[in-house]
């Protein structure tokens, strides 16, 4: 009843009431009518869109003042220190590396802005998932970085709050908040029942309620006190939740919430249900965690919970104890809508809050996971989950805190595991029937989405905190389910050889499996070795590595491996052997632990060896091809392998870990597992015929490579083996840099990131920037003539290349081969530029390497082991005598192994020097294992088994009872074998090694020295050697070798120096004077530098050497008696010369191209005449040929068949962005800035073509100006010429061509068949023909008075109509591309569109705007004289032929012709009707356009004599509007003081030539009237000032006069090929009037005034100034048409602020003219600063996007756009777009597109110079070369 009253009455007064009753001492009433009022304003039972109920609360809360004054006095009240600023996705935040204490720091704009940076690594980022400003925080950065507001903590001093401010929210608030969760209940059914979009329904409702919630929490700490307490306390919750008991509606709603509880446990509750019948003992009630280990199989492993999980209740489902409780289990149940995370997260600045809202979060963590698991919206779940939690778990306390608490880590480990229990599969590895191993199924959705990552990135998180990583590394329970985790991933994404067929699909789950090892597995590792560094963690590393093996040992169990693999299978992914490694090099490298305590048995290392070996096997296999029908996708696998994200957690662990066991294993076997798994056992035999059952021809030289280069990359590589971290830092940066030159991100981007993280310092290390300037110059960036635009590079410092190039690390590090190929060309052209080699190819430097760590010394073993001795033996002799399949890169690694071996001595073996006594060679093949000792070991004889129709078969003939020990020894032991057992001996010795290598991995553990035959072991089973029925035959036998390895190197020597003797017996001797010289080199050099380095280490070997060197003989191949002198030049040599011949040919082909390049493209060198300069060449021949370029003819162009220019069409808006003052004008970055168009040359010819169009004749304004400064036709050509025939059929194939382009065909674009360059019509040649030419030229001397009679007449001829020929069809055609090419508001000026005169001023104006575009090309003037790279490009001659036909088809009625009024004093003629307007005044008249009318309009040819004409009379009306124009700019006293002046003087005999006397007479004149000089009497002339001497007097008249002087002379180069001859600047007008012939070319020292002296009156002077002075005087209000600006300075883009920021923080935020938002792609434009959206919907007009519509207005279709959000500049050029590029770089030089970096950018002055260049030249078309269409849509 109460609660009726209220609602009637008006909400203020009632909240003003209320709060009095509640601030009373007994305030039950007020409590009790409050609650009423409440209970019927906030039912849930009301649409929740009704506003109502939020008015009232908002009334209630405020009280008697309004909501906003409430807000305002809340705020003031603000006590927070932390920024706190919430932001969603796509915001633009910044991170700085120096300030953050956690990686995850980040800041607003503002604090950013308001805090010290400076000097700092900062980079400016736009959110992905969302985020919070760090500002304040001093767990997550450190208290420099705060901005000023919270450095000074401002909110500590605020005073405490009165208690009744807030008293209603306190009891308003409980209530609103539980109608927001009773409408969340009541909407809420599960997804299945109903669609996706009901939740979004519900949702869309309740955005007002929850957007007051967030406005709440923005009005500071007070207000967020009152919320915590509200959403934490257990008791109103209580109260609140369960509704009335009377309410049927709450009970209900009640039920909905508990029904939509019971399944957020992680089991199900159905779930449990059935697996209580199947196995009574799972479920929550054990604490276990069920792993079902994908649903076929029946047993199932389970893994204990760790014991310390007191809380079993992540199994059950939850129970909430508070509002803050259910309102996080609802935004879960929603997916996380935006608006709810927003509220959420604002409210993290209470620190109450903070910590019960963290505990909140860990509770619900397994829902969390669960419902993002069944999202659809995985991604953007993904996103808002993360936005959360980071917030949560980068404080290291507040993370330290839950996890011991709440056992954060437990949760998050058995989410983790639970999550990848749902996509289990069996492992097919190895034994596929029997295995019980599981791996992750890679095509599952969880993995191929990545939807894991924000569990995954959450737990690296809190890892990275010391003390809960700690906790982790103590908690074996944990660990062992962490282990038991990475396990399924050991194995994933099996790959299984396709033998047959080609597979059918490839399949892309290779990302999905690289993906999840990095982020699962490798990157919570590094996060945990990051606390393993020191001594006292040892206990930790050791316990990981315990179970590391056990883990290791379950896998080898379970997948069932004894000690063979299975065949043509691979799996990229072992996690479980790289923590192992990585722990294991940690431990040695960092904790000074004992490798032997860490290691397992022998038979343990040996099984844990053969997986990363069949990695290392199957790399070498795909290059080999021999994966080729597996797809691309398993090249892809390769290459992410070894890429550079990966390389650090792949493939190094791996290199390690074989290192590891290759210290550790018997050498022996280890080399020839090796050699086995590489598949190329069979090719190492000493018969030059083998079978290879295991690989192809062409397969078994790539993969003996392989596994040579694999031997040298395990013998060489340091990288866990004792390097320092910034070593390892120094070579990889190398090995990049010499790959290519790199840029600074580029680089930043292909370094590992561990060992060396690159943001933040490591304290004592190198920083990235140190290393990198001392290995690296940098070039800046550089243009080249094509426009391609280069970044700033790295590139190697000389001192790398000589000492530090290291082949071996670039081959483990290169992606592409190519990449290889490419480091080698640099480095030689390295040495031939500083002279160190310069014939021939070099070879791969050979590099000293550090020591290594004692830990691993026994790796240097295998360098020392007979079975690689034997190898390397065998190789060389195959190598001399050229067997198949051998290479120089194999000759390279086998050179650079013994090399490595003389450099590794292994130490046990001294005074091993003398010869072996030959009773104490047990051994067949060499004596002992040292390899200095078995290099100068002579063999003799070699057994080898042969197919029957090998060379080697001899007849009858058995060795020599007795010869060298080696021999006799083989004798013997082979005679020691029964007889079944000698059919066994297999090819070559080697292979007595290898055969037997598996007899039992134990036989080989306990091997027995006292063995001693066991070079030759039988072989259990021959079958896999030898198949049944294989053709033809093996039998076994001799070859005579007689050789050492140190004779083979010699041999060689001579071989590859083709010369018979190359080493001299002396040559040791002469090398130790100069013992630098081997460092760089080819083969020869490599084996010199080895024979020298086994000389200087063993007497014995220098013995050897100097004997072999004397008896020098040509190599002989054994048995075959074929000498091999033939082969001296061999296949390299071959390959070199063919090599050269093509370099040669390239170079030649390279320069013709060059000197095309030069005469075909505007390269600007004025020495190179244009390549057609048609006015020059038609004097000197008959008639002009032209060369067809796509019939290849030459001929003349005729009537018939025409021959046409490509021609490049454009509109230009160039001319009408000029403005007066030469500055360029500044991009506005300020409200207060602006730009005003009104002062460009456009705007004022508009203005003053209206303001003649007001006052006189139609007809006569548009003769008297010229149109085009705004789209404008501007016609360019390439100079190439073809029949207008051939042209159509080109077009034809063009059109019919299926292929990509980037023109429209149909728009009549193409691009010139010869030099490719756009264009998109054709331009006719005239018909040239000798005799008038001739006649044009002649210099006549007629007077100027018949000249003038002359011309009249040739005016009165009436246009004759050309025939119709197809000559003149082609010039109708082009002329209608010429309209086309602009837009029709281009083209109108007249007050009756489309009438005759519109069309004479359009195609008039075609000729001045080219001419004056070709002005401005040349820099505005003709100073410079010569051809300009523009004039190359021009073809104004033809251009005006064509102009001048189409123009005959008008005549000037000769009533008005100009030129009788120009020429004549004409009798006035008062009779023209009064309604008629009069003409314009000759004073008005733009003097240019009559020129241009003229010329276009008189016969053509025109004679020359007859153009100087012209040219003279219109510089006399040219001369009287400056003498006008000037005497308008004079005060009114300096006027009468010039008019007396001058009158005296107009009776001296040149009178008609002194400016004085001329110009009193035209003051005189325009004084008759008043109104003309009296506009200026108002305001006082700006130069009233200064006073006018005669020479400021002539610099004015000269300046108004010389853009005519300028345009008149450059059409008479153009129509009569005069040539320009420069001059400079201050002589300029002399120049150009000696030119034009109006000044004898004679210096006139004396008269520095000459202006005056060019005029030439056919009448006297003062008559026909009096004449046209009388035009002007006649009319009103017109004087502003007499000061007319014709100076215009060259077109500028506007000039650009120096830093980016500037640009992107004034413009990113700035809202959209049109509809008032900020566009997604904000751009501008230039030409004119227009801000633009790009793309936006929102400012289409007629389907047209903006930047369209812009560039069409601005720029007549081209337009320069620079997009804010990315840096860069697009271009639009008519229908197409292309990228240009971007003018802003980073302080290394380069771009930064799309601003993914975030860097500082700068603008590149030069760049944008080249920018405007081209926009001025027009040439974007040919210079751009990647254009696509727009379709409207920019």
């Amino acid at each position: 009843m109460m609660a009726a009253l209220l609602l009637r009455r008006d909400k203020k007064s009632t909240a003003a009431h209320l709060k009095s009753d509640l601030n009373r001492t007994d305030n039950s009433s007020g409590v009790r009518q409050l609650q009423e009022l409440l209970d019927s304003v906030l039912n849930p039972e009301k649409p929740p869109a009704d506003t109502e109920a939020l008015d009232w609360c908002k009334c209630l809360i405020a009280g008697e003042e309004g909501f906003e004054e409430f807000c305002k006095t809340v705020r003031s009240y603000d006590n927070a220190t932390l920024c706190g600023l919430v932001w969603t996705a796509n915001f633009v935040a910044y991170r700085c590396r120096t300030c953050g204490i956690s990686p995850c720091m980040s800041l607003c704009a503002e604090c950013f802005n308001n805090g010290d940076h400076t000097g700092h690594d900062f980079n400016m980022f736009r959110s992905q998932a969302g985020g919070a400003c760090d500002c304040g925080d001093s767990n997550v950065m450190r208290e420099t970085g705060f901005c000023r507001r919270h450095r000074l903590r401002t909110g500590e001093n605020v005073p405490s709050v009165p208690r009744d401010l807030l008293l209603m929210s306190e009891m308003v608030l409980p209530r609103f908040i539980i109608c927001i969760i009773q409408y969340l209940r009541d909407g809420y059914t599960e997804p299945d029942t109903s669609a996706e979009r009901d939740l979004q329904k519900v949702l869309q409702q309740l955005e007002p309620q929850i957007t007051f919630l967030e406005e709440l929490t923005k009005m500071g700490g007070a207000m967020r006190t009152v919320l915590t307490k509200i959403l934490t306390n257990q008791q109103t919750f209580k109260d609140l939740s369960m509704g009335q008991e009377e309410n049927v509606f709450a009970k209900k709603n009640y039920e909905n919430y508990l029904s939509a509880l019971k399944n957020s446990g992680l089991v199900s509750v159905e779930e449990k249900a059935q697996t209580g019948a199947a196995e009574p003992t799972r479920g929550s009630e054990t604490g276990a965690l069920g792993l079902l280990d994908g649903q076929s199989i029946g047993q199932r492993k389970r893994v204990k919970l760790s014991s310390s999980t007191k809380d079993p209740s992540i199994m059950d489902s939850l129970k909430h104890k508070c509002f803050l409780e259910e309102l996080l289990f609802w935004t879960i149940k929603y997916e996380f809508p935006q608006k709810m995370v927003t509220f959420l997260l604002n409210m993290l600045p209470d620190q109450d809050y903070k910590i019960t809202f963290t505990k909140t979060f860990v509770q619900h963590y397994a829902f969390i996971m669960k419902t993002l698991m069944k999202s659809q919206e995985s991604d953007t779940m993904s996103n808002r989950i993360v936005h959360i939690s980071v917030q949560l778990f980068s404080n290291e306390d507040l993370a330290r805190h839950v996890t011991e608490e709440c056992q954060l880590l437990d949760i998050m480990v058995t989410v983790l595991l639970y999550m990848m229990e749902s996509c289990l599969i069996k492992s097919e590895l190895q034994d596929e029937e029997n295995s019980r191993h599981v791996v992750v199924n890679c095509s599952e959705a969880l993995l191929k989405n990545n939807t894991y990552w924000p569990l995954v990135s959450d737990f690296i998180n809190i890892l990275s905190h010391q003390s809960v990583a700690k906790k982790f590394l103590e908690d074996h329970s944990l660990l062992m389910l962490w282990m038991s985790f990475v396990s399924f991933f050991q194995g994933m994404n099996l790959n299984k050889r396709e033998l047959s067929e080609h597979v059918e699909f490839e399949s892309q789950t290779y990302y999905a499996a690289f993906a999840a090892e990095l982020e699962a597995c490798a990157q919570p590792m590094w996060g945990l070795l990051t606390h393993c560094k020191v001594k006292e963690t040892q206990e930790y590393t050791k316990t990981v590595v315990r179970y590391c093996l056990e883990t290791l040992q379950i896998w080898f169990d379970a997948i069932g491996f004894v000690d063979e693999l299975a065949p043509n299978q691979v799996t990229f992914h072992l996690p479980l052997h790289r923590y192992y490694a990585m722990f294991l090099s940690k431990a040695v490298k960092c904790q000074g632990l004992d490798l032997e305590s860490l290691l397992p048995d022998q038979e343990m290392l040996m099984r844990i060896m053969v997986h990363p070996l069949q990695i290392q096997a199957s790399l070498s296999e795909i290059h080999s091809n021999m994966w080729v029908r597996n797809g691309l996708q398993i090249k892809g696998q390769a290459m992410t392998y070894v890429q550079s994200h990966f390389c650090n957690s792949m493939i190094d662990p791996d290199i390690f870990l074989l290192q590891v066991c290759a210290s550790r294993l018997d050498p022996d076997y280890f080399i020839s597992s090796v050699f086995e798994r590489f598949k190329v056992v069979d090719l190492l035999t000493m018969a030059s015929v083998h079978q290879n059952t295991a690989l192809d021809g062409e397969q078994e030289r790539p993969m003996l490579e392989g596994a040579l280069t694999f031997l040298v990359i395990l013998s060489s590589l340091r990288i866990h083996l004792g390097m320092a971290d910034d070593e390892i830092l120094r070579a990889e940066m190398v090995s990049q840099l010499c790959m290519n030159d790199r840029t600074h991100s580029s680089l930043l981007d292909l370094i590992p990131e561990n060992p060396n993280p690159k943001s933040g310092i490591v304290p004592g290390s190198c920083s990235f920037e140190e290393m990198l300037s001392a290995v690296a110059d940098f070039k800046a960036p550089v243009f080249e003539l094509g426009g391609s635009m280069q970044q700033g590079m790295y590139t190697p410092k000389a001192e790398v290349w000589e000492k530090e190039f290291d082949p071996i690390m670039v081959i483990l590090r290169t992606v592409y081969r190519r990449d290889v190929q490419s480091a080698m060309d640099r480095y030689s052209a390295f040495l031939k530029q500083s002279g160190m080699h310069t014939t021939g190819n070099p070879w791969p430097p050979y590099k000293e390497r550090t020591p290594l760590h004692p830990c691993y010394k026994g790796l240097d073993r295998l360098l020392h082991c007979k079975t690689l001795h034997i190898v390397i033996f065998t190789l060389l002799y195959k190598i001399w005598l050229d067997h198949s399949n051998m290479s120089e890169h194999v000759l390279c690694m086998v050179l650079y192994l013994i090399e490595l071996g003389l450099d590794n001595q292994v130490e046990e073996d001294k005074g091993d020097e003398e010869p072996c006594i030959e009773e104490h060679c047990h051994d067949s093949w060499f004596p002992g294992t040292n390899l200095l000792s078995n290099l100068h070991h002579v063999i003799n004889y070699v057994r080898v088994r042969v197919p029957e129709t090998a060379p080697e078969v001899k007849r009858e003939r058995e060795p020599p009872a007795s010869t060298s020990a080696e021999a006799s020894n083989f004798g013997q032991n082979s005679r020691r074998l029964t007889g079944n057992w000698r059919e066994n001996v297999r090819e070559a010795q080697v292979f007595s090694l290898v055969a037997e290598r598996r007899r039992k991995f134990q036989e080989i553990i306990n091997r027995s020295s006292t063995e001693a035959s066991q070079a030759v072991r039988p072989k259990s089973s021959s079958t896999r050697w030898v198949p049944p029925g294989t053709p033809p035959q093996l039998v076994t036998e001799i070859l005579e070798i007689h050789e050492s390895m140190l004779s083979l190197l010699i041999k060689l020597h001579q071989k590859l120096s083709a010369k018979q003797n190359s080493l001299s017996a002396t040559w040791l001797e002469d090398m130790d004077a100069n013992p630098n010289r081997h460092a760089h080199g080819d083969g020869i050099t490599a084996i010199e530098r080895i024979l020298t380095k086994a000389a200087t280490r063993s007497h014995q070997s220098k013995r050897s050497i100097q004997e072999i060197c004397g008896k020098v003989f040509p190599p002989v191949a054994p048995k075959k008696n074929s000498p091999t002198a033939k082969k001296t030049m061999d296949k390299e040599e071959r390959r070199q010369r063919a090599r050269e011949r093509q370099q040669k040919l390239l170079a030649e082909f390279a320069s013709r191209q060059k000197s095309f390049m030069e005469t075909a493209m505007d390269v600007e060198s004025p020495d190179t005449e244009a390549a057609m300069d048609l006015g020059a060449s038609e004097v000197k021949e008959s008639e002009v040929l032209y060369d067809c370029v796509i019939c290849g003819q030459s001929g003349p162009s005729t009537e018939d068949r025409p021959t046409g220019l490509v021609v490049l069409l454009q509109a230009s808006s160039v001319l009408g962005h000029r403005c007066k003052s030469d500055e360029a004008k500044k991009l506005p970055t300020t409200d207060e800035e602006r730009i005003y168009p009104a002062d460009t040359c456009g705007a004022a010819h508009d203005v003053r073509l209206a303001l003649m169009q007001s006052f006189f004749k139609d007809s006569s304004c548009l003769q008297s100006v010229s149109i085009g400064w705004d789209g404008g036709v501007y016609v360019q050509t390439c100079g190439h010429t073809l029949h207008i025939d051939c042209h159509k059929s080109y077009m034809e194939s063009l059109r019919n061509d299926q292929v990509m382009q980037g023109f429209s065909v149909d728009k009549g674009e193409f691009t010139c068949p010869l030099c490719r360059q756009f264009a998109n019509s054709v331009l006719p040649c005239r018909p040239g023909r000798s005799t008038e030419v001739v006649s044009w030229h002649m210099p006549s001397n007629k007077k100027t008075s018949v000249l003038v009679k002359e011309v009249e007449d040739l005016q009165e001829q009436l246009g004759f109509f050309p025939t119709e020929s197809n000559l003149s069809k082609e010039m109708e055609l082009v002329i209608k591309d010429i309209k086309n090419t602009t837009q029709r508001k281009y083209m109108d000026y007249g007050k009756n569109p489309g009438s005759p005169d519109n069309d004479f001023l359009f195609m008039y104006s075609v000729a001045r705007t080219n001419l004056e575009l070709e002005l401005v090309h040349r820099g505005g003037n003709l100073c410079s004289g010569g051809a300009s790279g523009a004039a190359k490009r021009s073809c104004l001659n033809q251009l005006f032929h064509v102009l001048a036909m189409h123009m005959r088809l008008y005549s000037i009625d000769s009533a008005y012709n100009p030129w009788t009024r120009l020429t004549q004093v004409a009798p006035s003629r008062d009779n023209c009707l009064d309604d008629e307007r009069p003409e314009v005044p000759m004073l008005f008249r733009d003097c240019p356009s009559l020129l241009i009318i003229f010329v276009l309009t008189m016969p053509q040819p025109l004679r020359k004599e007859h153009f100087i004409c012209l040219v003279r009379m219109l510089y006399n009306l040219q001369y009287t509007q400056a003498l006008a124009a000037l005497s308008a700019k004079f005060s009114p006293e300096e006027r009468q003081a010039w008019s007396t002046s001058g009158t005296l003087k107009k009776n001296a005999f040149n009178a008609e030539k002194s400016y004085e006397a001329l110009l009193s007479h035209v003051i005189t004149e325009l004084s008759k009237v008043k109104t003309v000089y009296d506009v200026n009497t108002d305001e006082p002339s700006m130069l009233s000032s200064s006073v006018w001497s005669p020479q400021s007097i002539e610099y004015s008249l000269q300046q108004f006069c010389l853009p005519y002087l300028r345009l008149s002379c450059l059409l008479q180069h153009h129509l009569y090929g005069d040539n320009l001859s420069g001059c400079p600047e201050e002589e300029e007008f002399s120049g150009l009037a000696g030119c034009l012939g109006l000044l004898d070319p004679a210096p006139q020292p004396s008269n520095p005034m000459y202006s005056a002296s060019c005029l030439d009156w056919t009448v006297s002077a003062f008559d026909l100034m009096s004449q046209w002075c009388s035009e002007v005087t006649g009319l009103a209000d017109t004087q502003t048409l007499l000061v007319q600006d014709l100076q215009w300075a060259s077109p500028h883009l506007l000039h650009l602020p120096d830093n980016y920021n500037t640009i992107f923080q004034y413009y990113h935020k700035k809202a959209c003219t049109a509809c008032k938002k900020v566009p997604k792609d904000p751009a501008l434009c230039l030409v004119c600063g227009t801000f633009v959206c790009l793309k936006g919907l929102c400012c289409k007009q007629h389907g047209i996007c903006e930047c369209v519509w812009h560039s069409q207005h601005c720029g007549a279709a081209t337009g320069i756009f620079l997009l804010i959000n990315a840096s860069v500049i697009i271009i639009i050029r008519g229908h197409r777009f292309c990228l240009w590029g971007s003018v802003y770089l980073d302080a290394h030089g380069e771009e930064d597109r799309d601003l993914r970096r975030g860097k500082p950018l700068f603008l590149c002055v030069e760049r944008y110079r080249v920018l405007e260049q081209q926009w001025v030249s027009h040439t974007f078309d040919h210079i751009n070369k990647r254009w696509g269409p727009h379709y409207n849509g920019l």
